[in-house]
């Protein structure tokens, strides 16, 4: 019985000394620059919604999901490439009047969404109306394998009820 109570303990103990995945994974911040809506009337060195490159695809590919938003939520983006001070981003900027519509859920699962497919192109998300409010980001650590990602919302939209809830109430 002692001899399992020591193998035990020293067990705990050599699990002590390893890194916990967690621990390991430094999580990416969103961009703390403001958003600069002069860049989509004057687009040099970005890419927005308005931005067409006739010769190849255009990074990241962002059309697709504008278009077929059936709501009209994503009016507009601004995408700055990387630099040795920021890494890409993207950022997107949404209809106010349709975005206060939705629920946490719906609003959380449209930044999942076009983070996904930001991320596969190396850009990390910023969300905004055009009233420059923070709405939400998802960002991720590229340099981790697997890569680690992780979504940020402000405070306002963790306590918005969802319209379900609001009909019952």
């Amino acid at each position: 019985m002692a001899t399992c109570i020591v193998f035990v303990f020293i067990t705990i103990l050599n699990c002590l000394d390893q890194p916990v995945r967690a621990q390991t994974q430094a999580f990416v911040k969103p961009s703390d620059l403001p958003l600069d809506l002069n860049m989509l009337k004057n687009p040099t060195g970005v890419t927005t919604a308005n931005t067409f490159n006739q010769e190849e695809l255009t990074i990241p590919s962002l059309w697709w999901a504008k278009e077929n938003s059936e709501t009209k939520l994503l009016d507009n983006w601004i995408a700055y490439p990387a630099t040795d001070q920021q890494p890409a981003r993207v950022d997107l900027i949404v209809n106010q009047q349709i975005w206060s519509l939705l629920d946490y859920l719906e609003r959380y699962e449209f930044i999942n969404r076009l983070g996904t497919n930001a991320r596969s192109y190396g850009y990390n998300v910023r969300v905004f109306n055009y009233q420059q409010e923070f709405l939400g980001a998802y960002t991720c650590n590229f340099e981790t394998v697997p890569v680690s990602c992780r979504i940020t919302m402000n405070a306002h939209n963790r306590f918005r009820y969802s319209r379900m809830q609001n009909s019952k109430l």
